[in-house]
């Protein structure tokens, strides 16, 4: 039927509009639930991405494997609980991240500040992933960096990441689940080729040390490999907390959040440290055969490896190489494109009191994702990565401690909900602030664990003492025509 859909199992029709704004301001009806091993193919999805990889080798140079293996298990395991607290406070009400900020932690125009965060956070993924995968194909087609092309690959790809995003979760769901296979396949290929197939023996890459010189004792080491990867830890919280909403029960929290985040932490990260030590002998080989001295293939190889990850792939293993690069980010644009229009909706209404719709919004973050590459934020987005996720960690913590520690795992009152929370402000301010200079000033090398410590401390006495519901704004009846019915 013309302008109908399924849910996807058949169990309902709901028209195009419901479709496609997919619940985006209102909570999740029952019959919509999935379990928590199909939104798992979404946690894993998002996560497992060049940029992963390549952050895995860097973790591996800074602290050595061992150190880099034990720092993988660490951050899995406080990301993946992190995950599951906050994804279980939007489960609770069946809303997305930001959209729930407006009950726990934030207030209904306090919101603002969470999907600008979160917003900013991922259209910035979104468009290094554009980035990482233009270059990758500039290098298979042969092709040089001009406009032309540029214009050609990001048109292209932006077109890709509307049309798959646009009809909602059941197809981000499929189109996720089939190319996370098709990328593990691929991975499994491209890793058995580095380490049994490069003529790097794979006892030398399992044990090598550490290779950035100057970065300080072993413990050293371990916390700024630990800091690199939690960079990314609180994004994925609240990314859980976006597909946490469509979860039956509460059971199927944990496993979405812990099988991101192992496989964030663990499985891309190791993976990605083997292919990049072992693929580095070919690399330059490669570029030696292309005319260039050995120290020239040398730096060749060092900065493929950070700036076109995807290349590098493509030399190891040419087909294998090209589908892994575009299995890994197809899937992780669409949910990145996913996320960000979710963030964009609340913003919108907030903000302006507009709602034109969650197309429009997957439509305005890709636009914002051309212009970040266009002005060259990238760079910044990545010297800011950790401030990143300090941020990011502190927004979890913020809407964790109100409903665990003030609420006592209660829902909110949706008659007296404040336009803004004080205390919620306040405490997001100050932990980002403390926790990057301590980090930065190596008071307590792990910033984004400060952050999150500072908020749990200081927000339940700032919002039970000082700052109490309704003592200095107002409340906003219907949370913004929010139903309050679940």
């Amino acid at each position: 039927m013309r302008g109908k859909h399924t849910d996807g199992v058949g169990n309902k029709v709901r028209n195009e509009r419901e479709v496609i704004d997919d619940y985006s301001l209102n909570r999740v009806p029952e019959e919509q639930k999935k379990s928590g091993w199909a939104l798992s193919w979404l946690s894993m999805g998002i996560v497992s991405t060049l940029v992963q990889l390549l952050i895995g080798s860097y973790v591996a140079a800074v602290a050595g494997m061992k150190l880099a293996i034990l720092a993988d298990v660490l951050v899995a395991i406080f990301g993946g609980t992190l995950g599951w607290l906050v994804a279980n406070v939007s489960f609770r009400e069946g809303l997305s991240s930001t959209v729930t900020s407006r009950f726990y932690g934030f207030g209904a125009r306090g919101s603002v500040i969470t999907s600008g965060i979160f917003g900013f956070m991922i259209l910035g993924f979104l468009a290094l992933e554009n980035a990482l995968l233009y270059f990758g194909t500039l290098f298979a087609l042969g092709w040089s960096d001009t406009l032309f092309h540029a214009v050609l690959i990001f048109g292209i790809l932006t077109v890709v990441w509307i049309v798959l995003t646009t009809y909602g979760v059941n197809e981000v769901m499929k189109v996720s689940s089939y190319l996370l296979i098709a990328f593990l396949v691929l991975l499994a290929y491209i890793f058995y080729v580095a380490a049994f197939a490069s003529g790097t023996p794979f006892s030398t890459i399992i044990n090598h040390p550490a290779l950035i010189p100057n970065m300080g004792s072993p413990l050293e080491r371990l916390g700024i490999a630990i800091t690199t990867l939690a960079g990314s830890a609180g994004a994925l919280a609240l990314v859980d907390a976006d597909y946490a909403r469509y979860a039956k029960t509460k059971r199927d929290i944990p496993i979405m959040a812990y099988a991101g985040s192992i496989m964030m932490d663990i499985v891309t990260m190791i993976v990605g440290s083997v292919i990049v030590f072992g693929a580095t002998g070919p690399v330059i080989s490669y570029f030696m055969a292309q005319g260039f001295s050995s120290t020239a293939a040398q730096a060749k190889a060092q900065a493929m490896a950070q700036y076109n990850t995807g290349a590098y792939f493509i030399i190891l293993s040419s087909i294998a190489g090209f589908l892994l690069m575009y299995a890994a980010q197809a899937k992780a644009q669409v949910l990145n494109t996913y996320s960000g229009s979710l963030a964009l909706v609340n913003f919108f209404d907030v903000a302006f009191k507009r709602r034109p719709g969650r197309l429009a919004m997957v439509i305005l973050g890709n636009v914002i994702a051309l212009i970040m590459i266009a002005v060259g934020i990238l760079g910044f987005i990545a010297s800011w990565l950790n401030v990143l996720g300090i941020i990011t960690t502190s927004f979890a913590a913020v809407m964790i401690a109100d409903y665990y520690i003030v609420r006592h795992s209660t829902r909110a009152d949706y008659s007296s909900v404040e336009t803004i929370n004080i205390a919620g402000v306040i405490s997001i301010i100050l932990a980002t602030v403390l926790g990057a200079y301590m980090e930065n000033t190596g008071i307590f090398p792990l910033g984004f664990l400060a952050a999150l410590f500072i908020v749990i401390i200081l927000y339940p006495v700032l919002r039970t003492r000082v700052f109490t519901p309704g003592a200095y704004v107002k409340y906003v009846k219907g949370t913004l025509a929010i139903s309050e019915e679940k």
